[in-house]
């Protein structure tokens, strides 16, 4: 019986894990910027912060801190925005679609467990015909407490009703690694996403550097 059969359940990540998120955040912030006669921010320089979410991308587009009295003025506006923006230029990721194939064919059942509110995720998620198969859809409106906690995951694992040891936790950031392993999961990191870095050493984590490996991945845990 090949390894992977040992895995019941893969939950993933949604941003810089199974869609690729980053143009329309950017587009939504520079449309802001630009409304505020600032100047508007090159897309490699933010990428790497959109797995950070809104609060981070307003503090570094318009160099404040939260404390500014403007703070959250500027930050409803770019969350509007972005809702207006969701499905504008995001893709899935080259391979995604190879993954969830392969769990079909092999029987494993997946989740998506995500930071972003679920206003925000229910329209992604559904958008993309490669994840209409997702069994549940954790944000953190359903949590007391997000990632790096592992409240999120083991919800997943409860509604679907598969064990965290039989379950494995994909994502892009160092907290959803912390997340997986504090909730008993084997975990996957991806490098082509946001955040993680190909100098580190992210141990107890089976590393990809393309969406199509996560197969290999979990043939190998």
């Amino acid at each position: 019986m090949p390894k992977s059969l040992n895995t019941k359940l893969v939950l993933f990540d949604l941003d810089g894990t199974l869609v690729d998120t980053a143009p329309d955040f950017v587009i939504s912030l520079n449309n802001i910027l630009k409304k505020y006669g600032r100047d508007v921010l090159d897309f490699d320089r933010i990428r790497s912060f959109v797995s950070e979410g809104s609060a981070k991308f307003t503090e570094i587009g318009f160099e404040i801190t939260q404390g500014d009295p403007n703070f959250q003025t500027y930050r409803n506006e770019f969350l509007q925005e972005y809702k207006n923006n969701l499905i504008n230029k995001s893709v899935v990721f080259d391979g995604i679609d190879s993954v969830i194939n392969y769990l079909k064919d092999s029987d494993i059942a997946f989740g998506i467990v995500t930071n972003k509110p679920y206003d925000y995720a229910l329209p992604l998620v559904s958008y993309f015909k490669e994840l209409s198969d997702s069994k549940v859809l954790i944000c953190p409106d359903h949590l007391k407490e997000s990632k790096p906690s592992p409240e999120g995951i083991l919800l997943a694992c409860k509604k679907i009703g598969v064990s965290p040891s039989h379950t494995v936790y994909v994502g892009d950031h160092p907290n959803d690694l912390i997340a997986g392993k504090r909730a008993g999961t084997k975990t996957i990191g991806c490098l082509y996403g946001y955040s993680l870095s190909k100098d580190k050493n992210y141990k107890g984590s089976v590393i990809v550097k393309k969406a199509s490996k996560i197969i290999d991945a979990l043939k190998s845990i």
